[in-house]
């Protein structure tokens, strides 16, 4: 057999193994859900495909995937961060104390992203500097931050925001796309290219694979972790931005339980648990596999407990699903 007929049958074998790579990848499987529920959704209401109504639907899900990006990059390190909505309710609370000070939209959007980046540096001391785990540090963290919001605010609420401030979480950028679906997709690019296509992301999937290999190989382990706190921070503060400027108020209360579906939306995604591997795409179809079920279960008039029901069972579904294939492949192995 000659070179030229070796090369014609190898190549054509690559590209068939990648094709048969992508095919069987989360990501398409995920893909192919979405289409499902979306099919499904529009055969069971007939206002699923209402363009106000699925723009409405989008804030099922944006203000949680803008945490969930930068949460995806923090648990493919090994780490994660629970206090999320904790820092959701207290940079809403910093905000709303601000308006009864008199501040004007650029002052409450600016401490609305300064309290959660600080909130973020908070965790991340604790947890770079004096070596803690994270979860247990954000378990804490999710608490004080909230009970602060509640020291503040106890049963009232703030209200009265300008109205120009509305225009982040109820404006519409153009005909039904609203400035928050804009704002998801700028981060979902920008997210994307950090992870996938700069060394500061190829140096997550390595800490996330074996830190101490990661720190022998010169990579500043900590320090990145830090960063990604501070951002993760950072994008709990923009959702409560937009939050609030949805809502036109402030209470202890808002985005209570957001966390779990952070995390899920992350899992779901493909972003696997113990870190080290895990895609910008996949978190974004887990996103809109979340927003269409819930805004689905909401036209069907199912009530949020059992919305509750199913992202509980989703994210153990999901985590105990890989454990589960390798089960299956061992037991054919023997």
């Amino acid at each position: 057999m000659s070179i030229s007929d070796t090369a014609q049958r190898t190549i054509p074998n690559r590209l068939h193994s990648r094709g048969y790579r992508l095919i069987r990848s989360w990501e398409v499987l995920l893909l192919g859900v979405a289409i499902i529920i979306f099919f499904a959704n529009t055969q069971a209401s007939p206002y699923f495909l209402d363009p106000w109504n699925l723009s409405d639907a989008s804030f099922n899900f944006t203000e949680k995937a803008m945490i969930a990006f930068a949460m995806a990059l923090l648990i493919i390190t090994g780490e994660i961060d629970l206090s999320v909505a904790g820092i959701i309710a207290l940079s809403s609370t910093a905000m709303g104390y601000a308006l009864q000070l008199g501040a004007g939209t650029p002052m409450l959007v600016l401490i609305g992203l300064s309290v959660g980046v600080l909130c973020g540096a908070f965790n991340g001391v604790l947890i770079t500097k004096m070596g803690l785990p994270s979860i247990v540090v954000t378990i804490g963290t999710m608490s004080l931050f909230r009970g602060i919001a509640y020291i503040v605010l106890g049963d009232q609420a703030f209200n009265g925001y300008p109205s120009d401030f509305s225009v982040f979480g109820r404006g519409y950028a153009f005909g039904v796309i609203t400035w928050e679906i804009v704002i998801l997709i700028v981060l979902a690019i920008a997210f994307g290219v950090l992870l996938h296509l700069t060394n500061f992301g190829r140096k997550l999937y390595v800490i996330g694979n074996n830190p101490t290999a990661a720190l022998f190989s010169g990579v500043k382990v900590q320090r990145t972790k830090m960063i990604l706190f501070l951002l993760t921070g950072l994008m709990s503060g923009l959702a409560a931005v937009c939050l609030t400027s949805r809502l036109g108020s402030t209470r202890p209360s808002i985005a209570l339980g957001w966390e779990l579906e952070v995390v899920t939306m992350v899992v779901l995604g493909g972003i696997s648990i113990l870190g080290g591997s895990g895609t910008i795409v996949g978190v974004v179809i887990a996103a809109l596999v979340m927003g269409m079920v819930t805004f689905g279960l909401g036209l069907l008039n199912v009530p949020g407990i059992v919305m509750s029901i199913f992202i509980g069972g989703l994210l153990i579904g999901v985590i105990a699903l890989p454990r589960l294939i390798g089960l299956i492949a061992a037991q054919r192995k023997r």
